[in-house]
């Protein structure tokens, strides 16, 4: 009966998510939010440090490639390896926002329902980031902690038991582990210092037959290894690609809504990449659930990845202490330069040299940002670290250039200057490698991004590189205009930055100089295409639009970017008529949709519309036809492509007719 009892505590205390506090819905379980992770195992001997750098290396994790390396699931954590063995200590490794946790809680609840890892009577929790116990405890008074509506004696339910105790966020043991063997208690009941029970279950002289679950940032793998004998180490390396687009189905609990969050996501190439790290899935789908409840349509929402990746780091530092922002501003400081050091010389990994002489070695601040690498036996050169992605690294190194900096706080920023236009001449010349940082660039400087920064995560950010950023914008398409020419837009990235700035003014600014766009040969995902339509729509002077030989993707044809569904507490939207629901699902089919409604804004000048072999499909001419009838100062249409069919004519032919339409010139 009290097995029962415990089961059923364990339920109630492990079902709800207290830690995602920011979604506008009530907190969810675990069985509605849990995806399955990708998590790699290998015996100990074989844990070094390559293997622990693919995840940073390639900003990706898809497997661990070294010998012995199998990916398993959570629930068989503790079935028989690949050498036969069934492992009696496990160590889940992860970077912060991995997914620990949370598979913590799956695996206490699955037992506490009884569906999974019944091959253990009992199974405790002992969370070590809320560890509060008196300073000297028995094996016993941590398990009455665990089960506070226990009649029967802890100890006896110790005898003849098969137990498991996992230890949450070993990392945040902050007390050493070099203990006398001696002092090491074998009594379960004995009473000792804390830090000697806690490592008398480590090193297992007391419940020897018992089996451990340690979750570990890669930091404390060093203290921990030094209390273990024979564990299997597995790392959590996110989700993979199937997984993705799984969490966002289980977070949404309409399926439109789930198919629409997810391709806003796959359609930006940084964002979706970054998406393998949980937490960040998780502040993605909270962010879109709030765009939809206000619009309905991800195609109106301009929420770019720069904002998407503070809302991260503030849900990473949500528990840190605000009271000393110069600390944190500090350290950021420190982490920015050695970001933009690496991003220079093509260097994901980094000495503990380094971290130590940049006074990053800081263990409540480091793990948030960097993982530890172990070093192989014999290598003598010490850890090494790397950033949780590379897209993150890209994210601080265009920091560096803007995060403000007292004069107290300079410090060694290893050699490199605050020079923003440094920076941008060599990613004009040659450093093509450098665009994701100088998105992130434009993406900090906006007011929004300064005053969420501050808000949030309580540092300042200069909004002094604007003026250069726009000056540097205007020179290099001037330069590749020749004279006497109207001023042209030829580079897409253009149109990445601003859309990543997301002010409007900012936007009029830089193109109320140029009156024409000109792209040749380019695939224009979902993203790119949003970014386009964003940007035309402040263009007020655009004249002419040339594509030639560009596609138009949408990453996944059957996903609706609108929806009819209302949010909670919001109206329903009813059906129109049919007339209605067919033009719709033709624009949600059109690949030039949102070019087409960027185009009829209002107050545009546009003369000339060329789309030249750009494969255009029959619903593309009704998009086109709608123009013609609404764009009165539209004189030229031209469309050489071989695949538009009579019934694509015919429906160009019907906006010709239309009383609008001002055409002059139809080739």
């Amino acid at each position: 009966e009290h097995k029962r009892n415990y089961r059923e505590h364990v339920v109630q205390e492990f079902l709800r998510d207290r830690e995602g506090d920011s979604s506008p819905r009530e907190s969810p379980s675990v069985h509605s939010y849990y995806t399955a992770l990708t998590i790699a195992r290998e015996p100990r001997s074989e844990h070094g440090a390559e293997q622990e750098a693919v995840g940073a290396t390639h900003g990706c994790a898809n497997t661990s490639n070294g010998p012995g390396t199998v990916t398993v699931a959570a629930q068989t954590l503790f079935s028989p390896s690949e050498d036969g063995q069934t492992p009696q200590v496990v160590v889940l490794v992860g970077a912060p926002g991995m997914g620990k946790t949370m598979t913590v809680r799956k695996v206490m609840l699955e037992w506490g329902e009884g569906t999974l890892h019944e091959e253990f009577d009992c199974v405790f929790c002992i969370d070590c980031k809320a560890i509060s116990l008196p300073k000297e405890v028995s094996v016993a008074d941590l398990v009455s902690q665990c089960c506070p509506h226990w009649q029967v004696p802890a100890g006896k339910i110790l005898d003849d038991q098969k137990i498991l105790f996992i230890f949450d966020g070993f990392e945040a043991l902050g007390f050493s582990f070099v203990q006398p063997e001696a002092e090491l208690s074998s009594d379960p009941r004995e009473v000792k210092p804390l830090e000697t029970t806690l490592m008398s279950l480590l090193k297992r002289t007391v419940l020897p037959e018992a089996s451990l679950l340690i979750t570990t940032r890669p930091t404390a793998l060093q203290s921990l290894g030094q209390c273990l004998e024979g564990e299997y180490y597995a790392e959590i390396l996110g989700f993979s690609a199937a997984r993705r687009k799984e969490y966002f189905h289980r977070y949404f609990e309409n399926a439109n809504k789930a198919d629409m969050a997810f391709s806003f996501a796959r359609g930006n190439e940084i964002l979706y990449s970054l998406c393998i790290i949980p937490v960040m899935s998780w502040t993605v789908c909270t962010i879109l659930e709030q765009e939809l409840c206000r619009k309905k349509n991800l195609l109106e929402c301009f929420k770019a990845t720069t904002g998407m990746i503070i809302s991260y780091l503030s849900q990473l530092l949500k528990h840190r202490d605000r009271d000393n922002p110069q600390v944190l501003q500090r350290f950021l400081l420190q982490l920015c330069s050695l970001a933009a050091d690496g991003i220079w010389k093509h260097k994901v990994l980094f000495e503990e040299k380094e971290i130590k002489n940049r006074g990053l070695d800081q263990p409540d601040l480091l793990p948030l940002f960097l993982n530890e690498k172990i070093s192989k036996e014999g290598e003598d050169h010490g850890n090494v670290y790397g950033f949780t992605h590379l897209h993150l690294q890209e994210f601080f190194a265009a920091m560096f250039y803007v995060l403000e900096d007292d004069e107290e706080m300079t410090g060694d920023s290893g050699g490199l200057e605050k020079d923003v236009n440094k920076l941008l001449e060599s990613y004009s010349k040659s450093r093509k490698d450098l665009n994701v940082a100088v998105r992130f660039l434009f993406g900090l400087v906006s007011q929004k991004s300064i005053d969420c920064v501050d808000k949030t995560i309580g540092c300042r950010i200069s909004p002094q590189a604007r003026e250069e950023l726009l000056e540097w914008l205007q020179q290099r398409h001037r330069g590749i205009s020749h004279p006497g020419q109207a001023l042209k837009v030829l580079e897409l990235d253009t149109f990445h930055f601003l859309f990543e700035m997301n002010e409007k003014s900012f936007v009029q600014s830089v193109l109320g100089c140029f009156t024409d766009l000109d792209l040749q040969d380019i695939k224009l995902t979902l993203y790119d295409q949003m970014a386009l339509s964003f940007c035309i729509q402040q263009w007020a002077g655009l004249g002419c639009v040339t594509l030639r030989g560009c596609s138009f993707h949408w990453q996944d044809p059957g996903a609706q970017l609108d929806v009819s569904v209302p949010c909670p507490g919001a109206s329903g939207a009813g059906g129109g008529p049919g007339a209605l629901a067919e033009r719709r699902q033709e624009e949600l089919h059109c690949p030039i949709h949102l070019l087409c409604q960027a185009l009829q804004h209002s107050g545009s000048a546009l003369r000339v519309l060329r789309l030249q072999w750009c494969r255009l499909s029959r619903s593309c001419c009704a998009e086109l036809a709608a123009l013609l009838a609404a764009h009165p100062s539209l004189a030229r249409l031209e469309l050489d492509d071989g695949a538009l069919d009579d019934g694509g004519v015919r429906l160009l032919c019907a906006g010709l007719r239309r009383p609008g339409c001002r055409l002059r010139v139809l080739r």
